[in-house]
């Protein structure tokens, strides 16, 4: 993730546009540019008062050890060859939150996500430094991400987890099967990334759409010719509820998601002040429950290739 000074300025300027209209929840990561977001972040709520915005961050993702469950090969802000490993052990717990607290300028995290279960530490070990941030006061809330509804099922013998933050989109929607009864039954928050499925449902790709050398979604199937012919043939059927409503396709997508039974927040990514504002404003978007019948047929008929 390499951000320049007005790249970064850009960042800035979105998260306070969008909480100017509305948005009190930002999501980030360590991760996500080895600690640059978490400064973005910190930056640009540190006008605003503490209480008038959630901070949702995550911890087990390292890049500065070798041990844990490899994730994954990437590259650090001077575009170095890194590893990333899951590793959520009770003091890199603790080490991780510290961190993420410095970079916050916070005292306090509202929503605390392990970001991907680590196979090589056990659950009960992972919520019990969760809870002891808790009994602190660093932490507010305990969550996790992709977690399936077994691994929920057994963190919650350790700690009270609200939420679940998971890939969901109108083509992959694999979590209303088993994770959206479980969550509802035991009334457990569903944060759904990748709602627009990168870019996919905003129907600016057609066939023969050229990606970048390093863009990683020209190996998924999603972004196929075959599928993109398809997924836009969809979103031609639902656009003349999107024209009514005076919405894009992006921000019907957006309110089409967060209707569906169990989802409680789409995070929708933005890379600058217009596209966070835009977004933003899907929320103002009304859908009768005929429109969302109406949408989820259309949808309902879309295959996709594999």
């Amino acid at each position: 993730m390499d951000v320049g000074r007005s790249e970064r300025s850009d960042a800035v300027k979105a998260i306070r546009d969008s909480y100017d209209a509305g948005v009190t929840s930002i999501d980030t990561a360590p991760v996500y540019g080895q600690g640059l977001s978490e400064e973005i972040v910190g930056e640009a709520i540190k006008d605003i008062p503490r209480d008038k915005v959630q901070i949702l961050t995550k911890y087990g993702m390292r890049w500065d050890v070798t041990t844990g469950d490899f994730a994954m090969h990437s590259k650090n802000n001077e575009g170095q060859d890194i590893d990333i490993y899951k590793y959520a052990a009770k003091d890199s717990i603790i080490k991780e939150c510290e961190d993420s607290l410095k970079r916050l300028g916070t005292d306090y995290i509202d929503l605390y996500q392990i970001h991907w279960h680590d196979k090589t530490t056990p659950i009960q070990e992972t919520m019990e430094a969760v809870s002891q941030l808790i009994q602190q006061g660093k932490v507010r809330f305990a969550g996790v991400c992709n977690y399936d509804a077994n691994l929920m099922r057994e963190a919650s013998q350790y700690i009270n987890l609200v939420s679940d933050q998971v890939p969901y989109s109108m083509v992959k929607r694999d979590i209303e099967k088993e994770l959206v009864p479980y969550c509802i039954e035991h009334e457990k928050s569903i944060l759904a990334y990748s709602p627009m499925e990168r870019g996919l449902l905003t129907g600016k790709m057609k066939p023969g759409h050229q990606f970048a050398p390093d863009d990683h979604r020209a190996s998924l199937y999603f972004f196929k010719d075959e599928n993109l012919k398809r997924v836009n043939d969809f979103l031609a059927k639902i656009k003349p509820i999107a024209d009514e409503k005076n919405a894009t396709l992006g921000q019907l997508v957006l309110r089409w998601t967060v209707e569906q039974p169990g989802i409680t927040i789409a995070l929708a990514g933005a890379r600058d002040s217009k596209q966070a504002l835009q977004n933003a404003a899907a929320i103002n978007i009304a859908l009768s429950a005929d429109e969302i019948n109406t949408i989820t047929a259309h949808l309902n008929e879309l295959e996709l290739v594999k």
